[in-house]
């Protein structure tokens, strides 16, 4: 069976020559690339970023009102109870098409 090879992207850019020296030199310390030095932190920091953009953190406070609130979920949502029947519907009406 032939085995499929992962295809690379290439990423340009340019810096200044001494933030270029910079990076080479952190890069030879580390023992690495500077391929691999940079896509190492550029990996780091996009996790980093990405974590604090899409994770929310709860005090204990609010973490109990959370709580609390999907405790009581049992209260009739007449609004959502419609489009749950709505969206029945029309997966039933896909299905037979």
């Amino acid at each position: 069976m032939p085995t499929a090879t992962t295809p690379y992207e290439r990423i340009d850019l340019r810096t200044s020559p001494e933030i270029k020296a910079l990076i080479v030199r952190a890069a030879a310390t580390a023992g690495v690339s500077v391929s691999a030095f940079l896509l190492g932190a550029a990996q780091e920091r996009a996790k980093q970023v990405l974590s604090e953009a899409e994770l929310m953190t709860l005090s204990t406070r609010d973490w109990e009102a959370f709580f609390t609130a999907l405790d009581h979920t049992d209260k009739p949502r007449p609004k959502l109870s419609a489009a749950m029947q709505r969206h029945r519907e029309w997966q039933s009406e896909r299905e037979s098409s």
